[in-house]
């Protein structure tokens, strides 16, 4: 009798387990984003813990927030995306496209960037399950694919999105609800993104099959369930979130920028990966998630507040990268023995 198969009250005892280590695991993960931010405020006291740059914090963590949030449904399958960062680039080209070439109406333009990036995802899920490819290979190949149709769609130009006809486009990122709060939009719109990414994860089947398949997806498949099937609408599924990211970040700049998307997956991976999820599959949190974006966001705040180099803050991020998979090669390891 496979796990799959074994009654639930065999199961609780384990679930209950697991459920206690993925809260500490979280705890832990707020913990270390404390003592971050703590750091950063005794080293610049006087410009980093400012309201305004804690909304300029939860700001950037918008873009990495939503790539994430797609990646982990991917990783919890024991999947990897390496096309998030890339594929966002050409969805905020595509969004523009829509948007400033075409003259489609805002709101359509969205849905229709949003079911590109669940496009996008269909070819690498149809790439991992239909062709066989190894998940590395197969979002390798799609990165360096969305890299060069960016460029070439949008002529090597950035597009600049009309301050007037999209408007309410902009408004969508750096407007506010509530004005003089200083609070943009953006973050109700991470908020929104993180709440759905919540109920998919822990309220419906993808959220249960993802589970399942990262951690025996043998003994899933022998359970009757179409692993193929599911492993492509998860795959679909994070593309939705990476066209929301090229969404918010095109948003924020006013502008579709071809060039950018290099180096979004792996702060999106590593963002995951601090929140808890696990690179080996089968275990994930969508608020761990949420946790590791903001400390990659406040690494990043607080390191250019200090006025490291650019290269210094991407050794700074490379290592803390290591460091995080590190530990989670220890714990999966550590799991193993048990």
């Amino acid at each position: 009798m496979s796990l799959l198969d074994a009654p639930p009250a065999a199961l609780a005892p384990a679930r209950t387990l697991d459920s206690w280590k993925q809260r500490l695991q979280q705890l832990l993960a707020f913990a270390g984003l404390l003592v971050i931010f703590l750091a950063f405020s005794i080293a610049a006291p006087t410009t980093f813990a400012t309201y305004s740059n804690v909304m300029n914090i939860l700001f950037s963590a918008v873009v990495i927030g939503c790539l994430a949030m797609g990646a982990t449904l991917v990783i919890v399958s024991a999947g990897i995306d390496l096309s998030c960062g890339t594929g966002m680039a050409l969805s905020a080209v595509m969004a523009a496209t829509f948007m400033v070439t075409w003259g489609i109406p805002v709101w359509l333009g969205i849905l229709l960037t949003l079911a590109f990036g669940a496009f996008i995802g269909f070819v690498n899920g149809t790439a991992v399950t239909i062709l066989g490819l190894p998940p590395f290979i197969a979002t390798l190949a799609m990165m360096m694919i969305c890299q060069g149709l960016a460029l070439v769609v949008s002529g090597v130009h950035p597009i600049y999105f009309d301050p007037v006809a999209q408007k309410s486009y902009l408004w969508l990122s750096t407007g506010n609800l509530f004005p003089g709060s200083g609070f943009p939009n953006a973050i109700l719109v991470l908020l929104i993104a993180v709440t759905v990414a919540y109920l998919v994860f822990n309220k419906t089947l993808l959220g249960r099959y993802d589970v399942s398949i990262g951690s025996n997806m043998e003994a899933t498949a022998l359970s009757g369930i179409n692993v193929k099937k599911w492993l492509i609408v998860i795959y679909s599924t994070a593309g939705v979130f990476t066209a929301l990211g090229g969404v918010m970040i095109s948003a924020r700049l006013g502008s579709a920028q071809p060039a950018t998307g290099a180096g979004y997956e792996m702060q999106a991976i590593a963002a995951t990966v601090i929140g808890g999820t696990s690179l080996s599959g089968g275990k994930g949190s969508i608020i761990g998630t949420l946790i590791g974006a903001l400390i990659i966001s406040v690494i990043n705040n607080g390191l250019q507040i200090i006025m490291l180099p650019q290269q210094w803050q991407n050794v700074v991020l490379g290592t803390v990268i290591v460091i995080v998979v590190f530990i989670d090669q220890l714990r999966n390891k550590q799991a193993k023995t048990r």
